[in-house]
């Protein structure tokens, strides 16, 4: 007879927990930090905006410029006539940037189920440092500026940088089950944010020599962990000869851990034998196409779900500073520092829900609590006073609302959709379905970028806060079918368990 859904659950907790070793630590600390450093080189790019467009623009309006450089050499190589040309320029960088990464997105995560996930990630940090360190360091060494040759170059670092998360994503779904995997990548995708923090610390601590040196050493240190990563990261347990997940003895607990959250127990029994894939003789599925992953139930939902989210999440990484600055007149530098407020929201949201999703075994009706507290917390950020301990209290509360969720679904519910029942838990499946959701979700946050600033220049700031707040209310309308779901089936559960009482 089989056992209860609710049963095989708990057996398949203990199982996963005792079988945690060192190798487990080890993955989950340099997936961590090599994403880490990928965010950290984007964030040196906004920390030095200043002093580049200073540098690009006529020296009798630039006072950064040194005293020994003739006048005539400077105002033959600069590039805009005035400050506010060249923060234009930066911004459509920002633009070709997102766009170029959610292309690469798409591709990035095809390319890492079809080849080894380690030589992939290394050579996207590796690869992506030397872009930056020709981008911010190598032109200004050599004094040779050129938009075209900048745009480029961009183009490049957002198609080497997307190959990072579908890869670190699928390393650590193939690592961590279901069982506990709501904390742990909770937990886990505060990576991004730390990252940030990394990568002001970097440039503050030489941006006093010039910009170039900012890049050159976020660049350094990106490209010195992607070797490390090249040498030091085990991609699965099967190299390690540990057992692969849902490949114990105990096949049906181990399967069971290895489900995804949004699916019931009342197919358990019925969908065992249907596949997308053939299993092979060999036990090496192979990597399902891109259109049949989009096939797979739940991705299309939470990507376009995640299009919407992650231009709330990303827009508040962007503008958060500025509108700090703009609307309350407070000094960039004490804007920045309170901007951290929002990450830190955003880390403890995507733990604390990551962990009630594992408790409840659902994930989508815990973020349709979270995001409808967000759209509360929007209404009361967008009417925040002139306080800055007050404004960091609400900022933190928004993070944890709409930070939280984004994690959740862009590392965790990523997992759960890539190891489903219908692909038999193949890792082939998981960089592919991480790239299609973050793919999406960056599209989405690089529209949102443009939107943003022209909503705000015609309309003002709270009109942006009520764009905000149709989009998070956007993404509970797209995830709406998979929380009925899941909410019909927790109280068939609880039914259930009534009945047993």
């Amino acid at each position: 007879m089989a056992l209860p859904g609710s049963l095989r659950r708990q057996l398949a907790n203990r199982g996963l927990v005792s079988h945690c070793t060192h190798h487990h630590i080890v993955v989950f600390l340099l997936t961590f930090f090599s994403y880490s450093l990928l965010h950290a080189s984007r964030k040196t790019f906004s920390n030095v905006k200043v002093s580049i467009s200073s540098q690009w623009t006529p020296a009798c309006l630039n006072s950064t410029a040194p005293e020994l450089r003739p006048y005539e050499l400077w105002n033959s190589s600069h590039l805009f006539p005035n400050a506010e040309e060249a923060t234009l320029f930066l911004g459509t960088l920002d633009t070709i940037f997102l766009f170029s990464y959610a292309v690469g997105l798409f591709v990035s995560g095809i390319v890492g189920d079809r080849l080894n996930l380690r030589w992939v990630l290394s050579f996207g940090m590796c690869s992506s440092a030397l872009v930056v360190f020709f981008f911010g360091t190598l032109t200004e060494w050599l004094h040779f500026y050129n938009k075209w040759f900048y745009c480029c170059l961009w183009v490049v670092n957002g198609l080497l940088q997307s190959t990072g998360w579908p890869c670190v994503v699928a390393v650590m779904g193939n690592w961590f089950g279901k069982a506990g995997r709501g904390f742990v990548f909770g937990l886990w995708s505060a990576c991004a944010s730390v990252g940030n923090i990394l990568g002001a610390f970097l440039a503050s601590c030489v941006l006093k020599y010039g910009y170039e040196y900012a890049f050159l050493v976020t660049a350094s240190v990106q490209f010195a962990g992607g070797v490390i990563v090249f040498f030091g990261l085990l991609t699965s347990p099967k190299e390690v000869g540990l057992p692969e997940l849902g490949a114990d003895e105990d096949g049906a607990v181990e399967e069971d851990a290895n489900r995804p959250l949004m699916g019931g127990d009342d197919a358990d029994d019925d969908d065992r034998n249907y596949s997308i894939q053939a299993t092979d003789t060999d036990n090496q599925p192979k990597a399902i196409g891109f259109f049949q992953a989009c096939c797979l139930p739940g991705v299309v939902l939470y990507s376009l779900a995640y299009a919407c989210l992650k231009l709330v999440n990303y827009s508040f990484f962007f503008w958060l500073p500025f509108y700090l600055s703009n609307n309350f007149g407070w000094k960039e530098a004490e804007a920045d520092q309170l901007s951290i407020w929002y990450d830190v929201g955003g880390i403890v949201g995507g733990t604390i829900q990551g962990l009630i999703s594992d408790v409840l075994q659902k994930r989508a009706p815990v973020l349709a609590i979270s995001l409808l507290c967000a759209v509360g917390s929007l209404f009361g950020y967008s009417r925040s006073p002139n306080s800055k301990p007050i404004n960091a209290v609400i900022m933190t509360i928004t993070g944890f609302f709409i930070g939280g969720p984004s994690n959740m679904i862009s590392s965790a519910i990523s997992a759960d959709l890539g190891r489903q029942d219908l692909v038999k838990g193949s890792s082939e499946a998981l960089a592919t379905v991480t790239g299609i959701v973050d793919g999406t979700g960056s599209v989405g946050a690089a529209v949102g970028q443009y939107l943003v600033s022209l909503i705000q220049e015609n309309l003002g700031w709270m009109w942006v806060f009520y764009f905000f707040i149709l989009m998070t209310s956007s993404t509970i309308l797209f995830i709406s079918p998979l929380i009925v779901r899941e909410i019909k089936l927790l109280l068939h559960e609880r039914h259930l368990r009534m009945l047993a009482e």
